[in-house]
């Protein structure tokens, strides 16, 4: 037997639609784009961390990774 390294998902899947829009969801964000959070305030992307979370620059060196799904992230 032969793993492709995927699970199999049925296509009449009621979870499908929820799985399509967290995908879509995390957009790629451009180093360089401003951003704001909730909670940190404005800050600009510095360097990604992989496909799902960015590295941000909030200023006085507070560096803080963040979730591209994050409900607190908000590009400008």
């Amino acid at each position: 037997m032969t793993s492709s390294g995927k699970r199999p998902h049925l296509a009449n899947s009621p979870f499908n639609a929820a799985r399509e829009a967290a995908a879509a969801q995390a957009a790629p964000i451009a180093v360089g784009e401003q951003v704001s959070h909730d909670r940190h305030g404005l800050g600009r992307v510095v360097a990604l961390d992989g496909p799902a979370s960015v590295i941000v620059d909030f200023g006085k060196g507070e560096r803080r990774r963040v979730a591209l799904n994050s409900p607190r992230l908000e590009r400008l």
